[in-house]
């Protein structure tokens, strides 16, 4: 298996990309070992934050072209392609906080991978890119998650042009949160997963479920959605402890109830 599964602490655990031959590509065997780890994480109550990284000289180089190429037969194509939209949505849907970890080239689906994650950090010499147009094949699955992280215009540029982007207006248009050094960013991503995992589980689930639901509504139903999903948190005994301690001057004791 070329993913490994590395716990960081008891609640935070990081998956890696471990196929540095293939630029940690998205190979129908990588795509279905990642949905199996990300479904057993998300069941795995003691994991409250997952961080994604690949090993080697980078993130991520997307699809592998030698693959894909000797698929030949266009329900192959479909399948490869309903593959990988299966992860993206596994790591959307999720009910776990997931930290893209980005060194190195985050290209075609492996760009779609950090901008699908919920937060994303990288180095400062990391490069993104939706380059299928220099091939002949445009990046139409990936823009699906970048195009809901940036605005249209920089997504439209990186579509029909291919040219990767620097690290630094990747974190100015919004593809990721932050840039560091390499000596920085192992200690940046577990400080952020630390203080993510000190929170109620339940509470994240609930808000990261409701976050993504609403960006697709109509203004009025976001808002009869996201009560209702304010009441159900409500109802939650985190949410009665956590109002307490913030009244009584205390740390909250989470049951994740």
């Amino acid at each position: 298996m070329n993913i490994k599964v590395v716990n960081q602490q008891k609640d935070i655990v990081r998956v890696i990309i471990n196929d540095p031959k293939t630029y940690n590509s998205l190979s129908t065997k990588n795509l279905n070992d990642l949905i199996r780890v990300f479904q057993k994480l998300d069941k795995d109550q003691k994991v409250k934050v997952i961080i994604l990284e690949g090993a080697g000289k980078g993130f991520s180089a997307g699809h592998n072209l030698k693959e894909v190429k000797g698929l030949k037969k266009r329900k192959k194509y479909q399948k490869l392609f309903n593959l990988c939209s299966k992860l993206m949505l596994q790591i959307v849907e999720g009910r776990k906080p997931v930290i893209a970890k980005v060194h190195g080239a985050a290209y075609a689906a492996g760009c779609q991978l950090v901008a699908s994650c919920d937060l994303a950090y990288s180095t400062k010499d990391a490069l993104f890119a939706t380059p299928g147009v220099n091939i002949g094949l445009f990046c139409s699955t990936p823009m699906v998650a970048v195009s809901r992280k940036i605005n249209r215009k920089s997504m439209m540029k990186m579509l029909l042009t291919g040219e990767p982007i620097k690290a630094n207006y990747a974190k100015e248009i919004g593809l990721i949160n932050d840039c560091y050094s390499k000596l920085k960013l192992n200690n940046e991503v577990l400080k952020i997963a630390k203080k993510i995992a000190s929170k109620s589980n339940l509470t994240i689930k609930i808000g990261k479920q409701a976050f993504y639901k609403q960006l697709e509504m109509p203004l009025r139903k976001a808002y009869a959605y996201t009560s209702k999903m304010m009441t159900i948190n409500m109802m939650a005994m985190d949410a009665k402890e956590g109002i307490s301690a913030f009244l009584e001057k205390r740390k909250p004791k989470w049951k994740n109830k």
